[in-house]
Parts: structure tokens; sequence; C-alpha cells
């Protein structure tokens, strides 16, 4: 087991030579082509902004994901889909959401938090390229020309998968809400998976499995680059 040091040039070590916890290099930087190339071989950057000064990057061998088709949806959230209650949408908002994620909950407050400036500059370009993408959940007001964002998710699209990066919530359920939205949308357009990196319960909740990382890279060049 080891960890890389990378430099400037563009590479990814193999993973499966990294940590038991998936970190297998720390270095580089969040440019567009390096986060593509880290995508696109299963990496992802992870680190507490105010504690390191490098990215970490990750690559675990057992991978969590959200098969579009398999997405489960709860007896009390198809009431709250029927309820109309809030309105979602796609990439209207991809800032505000990445800046929600930031600070729900105060979570940029907290030791390890990892969506400092850096990152949400990094994403931001992503975005703006067409590589990362956002889904919004509104709660209307008593102006009807004001809307208020309640919840959401974003991450990158990269071929015919998404890879998800945060998600919050100002009212209950509002980022499952966006999940299912986005699991629906990624369905209709023969998408393979949603990239959760991690199990947590709320993903465990909503349908997602275990894969291992030959599965999940096969899937992934199966799409159409």
């Amino acid at each position: 087991m080891a960890v890389w040091k990378l430099d400037d040039d563009l590479w990814f070590p193999n993973p499966r030579l990294g940590e038991e916890d998936g970190l297998v290099a720390v270095g580089g930087d969040l440019s567009v082509d390096r986060l593509l190339l880290a995508y696109s071989n299963g990496f992802f950057p992870w680190y507490a902004f105010n504690m390191e000064h490098e990215p970490h990057w990750y690559c675990p061998l057992d991978r969590y994901v959200i098969f579009p088709n398999e997405i489960h949806i709860s007896h009390s959230m198809k009431q709250l889909l029927r309820q109309h209650k809030y309105s979602v949408t796609v990439n209207q908002d991809f800032e505000g959401v990445i800046h929600g994620c930031s600070v729900a909950q105060g979570r940029n407050e907290e030791g390890g938090a990892w969506l400092g400036p850096d990152i949400i500059e990094a994403y931001t370009r992503l975005y703006r390229l067409g590589y990362a993408a956002s889904v919004e959940v509104w709660e209307p007001t008593t102006d009807l020309q004001q809307r208020r964002l309640v919840g959401g998710l974003y991450g990158v699209t990269l071929w015919n998968a998404f890879f998800g990066e945060s998600m919050f919530s100002l009212v209950p359920n509002a980022s499952k809400l966006a999940l299912i939205y986005l699991a629906k949308a990624l369905e209709n357009i023969g998408g393979h998976f949603i990239d959760c990196q991690f199990e947590t319960p709320l993903f465990v909740s909503m349908g997602g499995r275990h894969i291992a990382y030959d599965e999940y890279m096969s899937l992934l060049s199966s799409s159409p680059h």
C-alpha cells in the first residue's frame, strides 16, 4: 500500500496499489483536464481545505452506486411527489447549489470541511464547460415572482454517468427529491449509474449498492465517449 505524490504532469497511479481507505495520491491541481482524467478513472478529490494544502485523491475499489432504474421511492416520498409542494429544475442555479452544499448546517465551520473556495471554483469551471450539473429544489413563496432554493445536489457529468459530489436540504426530504429527479432523468437518457462515492444511510435507503471497481470501470468504459 502506498500514496503517490503527483506532479505537474497529468497522470494517476494504479488505484489497486493505494491505501485501504481509497487514498491513492496527493498533490497536483484541480484543473479541468486533471479532474476529467480523474473521474474517467474513478478518482475524486477529497480533503479538508482548512487543514490540508493540496488535493488528496481517492479511488476506492469498493464503489457505492445507485442504478437509475433501481432508485427506491418510499411511500412518504411518493406522497410528497404527488403533492407538488416543491418544483425541481436542472442547471438553473449551480452556484446556488454548490454554495448551499458548502454552508448548510454549518458544514463550512467543521474541522474536516472539504467544500472550500478552491473546490467551489474548480467545479464551477467544470459546470461552465458542460462537465458538471446541478439539480435544484425550489419552494414557492407568497410572491409569485420569487421562489426559495431549499435543497439540491451537484456533481460531475461524464459520458453516461453522474458522479455525485454533495447535496443539501433546508427542508425535510429536499435532497431525496433531487436524487429521485436525477435518477429518473438519467434513466430516460440511458445513464448507467450515479456514483455515490461512499455508503451512507440515505443512499442505502434510496437503493444504492456496492460494486467492485472492475465492474464500475467496465460500465464507465462502455459509455459513449
